[in-house]
């Protein structure tokens, strides 16, 4: 098999990859806790670069004829997964810790993983890229008032701490690999094909991490999680692409709303609730669970919507 065709083949293969590394964490999660910290930043920094790389100047001139894209999707990541996490939470009558993480984690702006699955659905890249970046400034408000608002707790955010890191992560390595495909597009293309794969990689680790570091709680609480963790994501891929569509968006602009409003940044999730929300008697943030799963399944589940959405094509209706 050519080696561009072997490196397509293992990116698509993004939820074996997934599943694979957490359920290895689970049973050695010491073979993963080591990614974390400044790793998870870097590792962040090296998935938007690759997707930098994909992108070109003449995209960005095009985000111009797409505003109602980006404020439709702002909209519905800000409301549809909120108002899923706080319902599911009593409907399935989840413990008060876990329904706390389970608002907490869908009060959250949009994952960058998003950005990687958008490319596997051959959606919008470039329009991923800029709704992830609002969604994630704006959860300096959003994500402490949604929360207090919803479960009674306000979560302060440290908005100057978001606002440099989401230019770490997301601005300087996506116009840094803009500027590499420009001015150096020959040995850009010839890297092109393995740049997705590594960012696959590096998902999946930032995945494991989490997951081994919070093994034994996951293991404890792994059924009534799983269900709740699955139905947040699942409804929220749905109801965005719905709304999309009602909304009349184009079908690659549905499928990108659809991504950014069911993936969410599950790393900020755990670090606010490692930080908010640790139970005062054993010691332990138990809210942090649910992102944590939530880390690996909305991967899943988006790398499943991703696959099918690839094999219809780019249609442009």
């Amino acid at each position: 098999m050519p080696l561009p065709r072997l490196f397509a083949w293992l990116t698509h293969a993004f939820p074996l990859w997934v599943l694979t590394l957490c359920g290895a964490a689970l049973v050695v999660p010491d073979a993963f806790t080591w990614f974390r910290g400044p790793w998870i930043v870097w590792g962040l920094a090296v998935i938007m670069l690759g997707m930098g790389v994909t992108l070109t100047l003449e995209d960005f001139r095009g985000i111009k004829t797409m505003p109602k894209a980006v404020a439709v999707g702002f909209v519905a990541q800000y409301t549809i997964m909120p108002l899923l996490g706080w319902g599911l939470g009593w409907a399935l009558s989840l413990p008060t810790e876990y329904a706390v993480g389970l608002v907490l984690v869908a009060c959250c702006p949009g994952g960058t993983a998003s950005n990687v699955v958008t490319f596997i659905a051959k959606a919008d890249v470039c329009l991923s890229v800029v709704m992830t970046a609002c969604s994630t400034l704006a959860a300096a408000v959003m994500t402490p008032l949604l929360t207090a608002t919803l479960v009674g707790t306000r979560v302060p955010v440290d908005a100057w701490g978001l606002f440099q890191s989401t230019i770490q992560v997301v601005f300087i390595p996506v116009v840094l690999g803009v500027v590499l495909n420009r001015y150096f597009h020959r040995p850009v293309q010839r890297l092109l094909p393995v740049a997705p794969l590594v960012s696959v990689i590096v998902i999946a680790l930032i995945c494991a991490s989490i997951i081994g570091q919070r093994v034994d709680e996951v293991k404890a609480s792994f059924g009534p999680l799983l269900l709740a963790v699955t139905l947040l994501h699942l409804f929220g891929f749905s109801l965005g692409y719905g709304l999309a569509r009602l909304l009349k968006l184009r079908e690659r602009s549905a499928r990108t709303v659809a991504i950014e409003v069911g993936m969410q940044n599950s790393g900020l999730g755990v670090v606010l609730a490692n930080k908010h929300f640790i139970n005062p008697a054993s010691g332990v943030a138990l809210a942090a669970v649910p992102c944590a799963i939530s880390a690996a399944m909305h991967s899943v589940i988006g790398s499943i919507f991703a696959a099918w959405w690839r094999s219809r094509g780019e249609t442009k209706v």
